[in-house]
């Protein structure tokens, strides 16, 4: 079985002396449950391992139970390590997880933790606040080009369609079975569920047209009015803004904002649409493969979404920022920063695409770094596979 790259990241953490637990979260179906199974099976140590997605679990006394079993166990073998998969379906958990963790250090008991869930749910019991100072995060991002190649043997066109899941590459081969489980295991329960529960929504119709217009126009920018204009609902911008974050935050949908050195002008920018994995733009368009990849147009979206939705995993790994950016008829499809150094990048994926955007930007910008991807110096598979530097 394919083990992503962080799975013995993990395993090296929780082999050092107990001092942080150590957190798998991301969207869903994208791994985390087996990774952390990877992860134990990499330690020499013993382990008590509970999943929590049974409703009855769902409580704080279960957790109880089963940590009371990890210091048992400890209790023979020194140390072992507590699994708890899926944990942000219990309400409050990260209080509970908090109590049991310094008792634990106040008693000098050597369980290691490692939880997963789901990266909306688990930000929403406001994670970073109960637990400070107590966690190390590791992002399962949605699959990239090299691990699809390496585990399903996946060309640059089948990444461009198919996406990220992993779940869902064995499917592939009958379309109607991958739209399926597409629909079913990630898009429907993401809506339906995940978002729901980061916050009530007073409009759930609105929000899924908006993914569902979002993500079709994915790579373009689209202002809040023209959505509201095109969504059979009532509104207002706030609102459609703020169901875009949470789109974002479970791990679907995200308006990239415009760059510019005014705070002010990149909140109140239009955003451009850029979904998560590509299998989401593909599934909004209702297209077939051959309809999609055949249309320059059309592939040139996808590419750029994947252009987009590549920055968008490493830039949540690498802590830097991603923006789109447009002055008149002068874009650049992508700009990104750290600190002090800044990034410009065009994707011309295959189509006439004038470059004029990109010099316009560098002429504003001083020092930025200019990329053309799918130049000959940087083709897009290269760029996908991480062959290219970001900042110079």
């Amino acid at each position: 079985m394919f083990e992503r790259s962080y799975v013995q990241t993990v395993a090296n953490r929780l082999q050092e002396p107990r001092t942080l637990i150590q957190i798998i979260m991301g969207p869903r179906q994208t791994g985390k449950s087996t990774s952390a199974a990877q992860v134990l099976s990499h330690l020499d140590l013993p382990s008590v391992e509970y999943s929590f997605d049974r409703p009855r679990d769902r409580n704080l006394a279960k957790l109880e139970e089963v940590w009371s079993h990890a210091r048992r166990t400890a209790s023979h073998s020194g140390s072992t390590i507590l699994l708890l998969d899926e944990l942000q379906n219990i309400p409050q958990w990260s209080s509970g997880v908090k109590s049991l963790w310094d008792e634990d250090t106040r008693q000098n008991r050597d369980v290691r933790v490692l939880i997963t869930g789901s990266s909306a749910l688990m930000l929403k019991s406001r994670l970073a606040e109960s637990l400070m100072g107590r966690f190390e995060v590791t992002y399962s991002t949605h699959w990239d080009l090299w691990e699809c190649m390496q585990a399903f043997d996946y060309t640059l066109d089948d990444f461009l369609y198919f996406g990220g899941y992993p779940g869902a590459a064995p499917r592939r081969t009958d379309e109607t079975r991958w739209f399926d489980y597409l629909t079913n295991s990630i898009i429907e329960p993401t809506l339906n569920k995940d978002a729901l529960e980061l916050e009530p929504i007073r409009k759930p119709a609105l929000l899924r047209a908006l993914f569902e217009l979002g993500a079709a126009f994915s790579g373009q920018e689209i202002s809040y009015r023209k959505l509201l204009g095109q969504l059979d609902d009532r509104g207002n911008t706030e609102t459609m803004a703020h169901y875009l974050e949470l789109l974002s935050e479970a791990g679907l949908l995200s308006g990239l904002k415009k760059f510019s050195p005014r705070l002010l002008e990149t909140k109140t920018s239009s955003p451009r649409m850029l979904v998560h994995d590509t299998s989401l733009m593909v599934a909004a368009s209702g297209e077939d493969r051959s309809a999609l990849l055949g249309n320059p147009d059309r592939y040139g979206h996808l590419v750029e979404s994947a252009i987009g939705a590549y920055l968008l995993a490493r830039s949540r790994k690498e802590h830097f920022d991603l923006f789109w950016w447009r002055d008149g008829s002068a874009e650049v499809d992508f700009v990104i920063r750290k600190g002090r150094r800044r990034t410009a990048l065009e994707v011309k994926s295959g189509r006439p695409k004038r470059t004029k955007g990109l010099g316009a930007f560098v002429n504003r910008y001083p020092g930025t770094y200019g990329l053309i991807i799918d130049s000959a110096e940087f083709p897009v598979e290269d760029f996908l596979l991480g062959k290219v530097p970001l900042f110079q």
